[in-house]
């Protein structure tokens, strides 16, 4: 068999590069061998959360797998005929519902269809969902690709109990995004969240980020308050800045002992250090849209290469061929270029 063969440990070295190979295998019916998987981790091999996004996508395309246990370094995964389906993904921990969505989007693009995903919403080193529906699909959106996401019930750590259902148009019309600097923010927007607690702790994080960014900014701040209850206490906050070019984002988790002004200042400063260098995508929003653009088309200006980006690239241009050209060093703002638009 012609195998894509992945290095798990290159760049980056995470879960991302599993959730972008098996993408792009069922994307493009390439079966692909992913080996030292997360090797340099002090917990190598796959983890219950990175088996989530594997059987999603063995389900959509009726995929043989082999490896897909937790602890794994090596996975196969060779994809069948993916088509239109409504896809179920109950993580019963507090695993992350983003990461999970990260690997089905961009091969739902391909086949439309729907889901639903249970576990974290709002967890550590995740997106917030929040993030992934006003910053991530806002940009998609643009790219002509269209995906309708509600949150039916919040997950935190470390209970999880989140609930996010949603649908996936096929990406008919692949519209090549060009965004390089923004010149205007238009306004500020945001949710902030307490799940099982006080009103109130909603209502600080959300006028602390406001206080922090009108002072700078002169411009307006809408942020919404949320309360909800699920299966265990916890709050955030997403901010995003509305530009004459796209959306950029900050956010913070709450814990506890930790005051709700301290959470809605850190997230409005994460989006200040995002604005600052002037480009029209904050770090995270940059890698996230990496197997998109190599669809797309187009250019796009980030706040920070990171290495997430890079690794992104590398894994895309395995599957691809020569798809994108980098500028700028890792840590400083750069530019993402398409030079030759993948065929799918």
């Amino acid at each position: 068999m012609n195998w894509v063969e992945i290095d798990g440990s290159y760049g980056e070295g995470g879960g991302q590069i599993l959730r972008t190979s098996v993408a792009l295998s069922v994307i493009t019916g390439k079966p692909v061998r992913i080996y030292n998987i997360r090797a340099n981790r002090p917990n190598p091999g796959l983890r219950p959360q990175h088996l989530h996004g594997i059987l999603a996508l063995k389900e959509l395309s009726n995929a043989r797998v082999k490896g897909a246990q937790v602890g794994s370094t090596v996975l196969e995964f060779v994809p069948g005929k993916a088509r239109a389906k409504h896809v179920r993904v109950p993580i019963k921990t507090a695993g992350s519902v983003t990461l999970v969505l990260q690997a089905l989007l961009p091969a739902m693009a391909f086949t439309g269809g729907s889901f639903e995903v249970t576990g974290g919403t709002d967890v550590p080193w995740s997106p917030p969902v929040d993030y992934l529906r006003n910053v991530t699909l806002f940009a998609l959106e643009k790219m002509g690709l269209k995906v309708e996401l509600e949150i039916r019930r919040r997950g935190h750590y470390p209970k999880g109990g989140g609930l996010v259902t949603g649908r996936v148009e096929p990406w008919e019309e692949r519209k090549p995004l060009k965004a390089l600097e923004w010149s205007r923010i238009e306004r500020f927007a945001g949710i902030s969240h307490a799940t099982n607690l006080p009103s109130h702790v909603a209502e600080r994080q959300a006028k602390a980020a406001e206080e922090r960014l009108r002072e700078l900014y002169g411009v307006p701040v809408e942020i919404e308050t949320e309360l909800s209850r699920s299966l265990g206490p916890g709050s955030g906050i997403v901010v995003w800045a509305e530009t004459d070019k796209l959306r950029l984002g900050g956010d913070a988790l709450g814990k506890r002992g930790k005051p709700a002004e301290v959470v809605g200042g850190e997230a409005a400063d994460e989006l200040i250090a995002q604005l600052t260098p002037g480009k029209a995508a904050d770090r995270f929003l940059g890698d996230q849209l990496i197997p998109f653009l190599a669809f797309a088309g187009g250019e796009l200006g980030v706040a920070e290469v990171t290495n997430h980006l890079v690794t992104n690239v590398w894994v895309v241009e395995r599957f691809l061929g020569k798809i994108f050209e980098v500028e700028g060093e890792i840590g400083e703002p750069g530019i993402v270029r398409v030079v030759k638009r993948a065929e799918s």
